[in-house]
């Protein structure tokens, strides 16, 4: 079946509005995906910080650390994702 002229235009303007509305979420969801990666960088650096107080304290101390080496590192999946 056909398509009249007035169902093709509707379609064409819903297609082109839903295209529209894919993109502004497509650039919503970059932006927002960019503010977590940058905290989350903020948060592992002030980590690391904290980290070499501690470990400089303990050292001081002549106490071993208690905390592991291996906790969360994300500092290298977070910049280059946000790059």
């Amino acid at each position: 079946m056909e398509l009249t002229k007035e169902q093709r235009k509707f379609y064409e303007e819903t297609r082109e509005m839903s295209r529209k509305e894919i993109e502004d979420i497509d650039k919503k969801i970059e932006e927002e995906l960019s503010r977590v990666k940058l905290r989350l960088i903020e948060l592992q650096n002030a980590k690391k910080a904290a980290r070499q107080i501690y470990d400089g304290a303990c050292a001081r101390l002549g106490v071993k650390s208690e905390l592991s080496d291996t906790g969360v590192d994300i500092s290298k999946e977070a910049k280059s994702l946000v790059e």
